[in-house]
């Protein structure tokens, strides 16, 4: 089946962001400053916590974790959404295509639970401060990751499996500037209404169980120390603020675009940016800008 589909459709055709080719042309240059300043500030915060000793804690592996991932996951959309500006003809091979779908729900899903494990080490290190060191152990830490990578693989190759097969013949115009399951989908050659339920059911899943955990953790967090002390609480959302900022502006693009789509092009193509290339610049801009550690490991660096 596999062979039939590359046989019937061997590429897709981007429809882009707009229509216009001066609009294109404007886009460029912001687009690929966009990309740049994200893959030079999620790796400085990678390099940053590999290079200074006084960053290998079990909250800043997780958050060199989360900029490797965040580069990554731009990384798959951005460099080909960037060149297309120059291109007429948008095209992408059905081997790239199914790739793009793979890697950003590899990285997406990944991404999700990573950023539970980053609650969970919060509220290890705010609520049980004596015995943060025992509990978020390096093995601890590496094993957290792991799974968070596992999770995502796992998510990644079961939405790919649903669609691999499917008959694609024509129309093979995907409107927006990368693959995203929603859209391929509605080019197969059959009615896909009820593998379209079952496919945004299966992100829905995962992306519901980890925003669920999320606002239990950061609510428990902020209610137990409010218990003990004003003050505590209020350094206490301080120090969460910046991880809740950073769940809110991952999650609510997903949640538009899977668990409430609202098949509005313009609107899709809006979160569907705001995720692949806003978020992962935001992430170490919002980290670096609220950490004083990950500030003075800079000017040490740069001294």
């Amino acid at each position: 089946m596999e062979e039939a589909n590359q046989s019937a459709v061997s590429e897709f055709i981007f429809q882009g962001l707009c229509n216009s080719r001066k609009l294109q042309t404007l886009f460029l240059l912001p687009f690929s400053i966009l990309y740049l300043m994200t893959v030079v500030g999620n790796l400085l915060v990678v390099l940053l916590i590999i290079n200074d000793h006084r960053l290998h804690s079990p909250m800043y592996f997780l958050l060199a974790n989360l900029s490797f991932v965040d580069f990554c996951l731009s990384s798959v959309t951005t460099p080909k959404l960037t060149t297309d500006f120059l291109k007429d003809n948008k095209t992408i091979s059905f081997g790239g295509c199914m790739s793009q779908i793979l890697c950003v729900h590899f990285f997406g899903g990944g991404e999700m639970v990573l950023l539970v494990t980053m609650a969970y080490d919060r509220y290890v290190a705010i609520c049980k401060p004596l015995h943060y060191s025992s509990i978020m152990n390096r093995q601890k830490c590496i094993w957290l990751v792991l799974i968070s990578w596992t999770i995502g693989f796992l998510h990644a190759m079961s939405q790919l499996a649903m669609i691999l097969d499917l008959p694609f013949c024509g129309p093979k115009v995907v409107d927006s500037f990368f693959c995203d399951i929603p859209l391929v989908i509605k080019l197969a050659c059959m009615d896909t209404q009820t593998l379209g339920t079952v496919i945004n059911a299966d992100s829905g899943v995962l992306a519901t169980t980890c925003f669920i955990l999320l606002m239990i953790s950061y609510t428990y967090i902020l209610l137990s120390v409010r218990l003990h002390s004003k003050d505590g609480a209020s350094k206490a959302l301080s120090t969460c603020t910046s991880h809740i900022t950073v769940v809110v502006l991952f999650f609510g693009p997903c949640i538009f675009i899977y668990l409430w789509p609202l098949s509005i092009t313009w609107v899709d193509k809006f979160l569907a940016v705001f995720y692949t290339v806003i978020t992962p610049l935001l992430n170490p801009a919002i980290y670096t800008l609220r950490n004083q550690e990950i500030k003075n490991a800079m000017k040490r660096l740069i001294n």
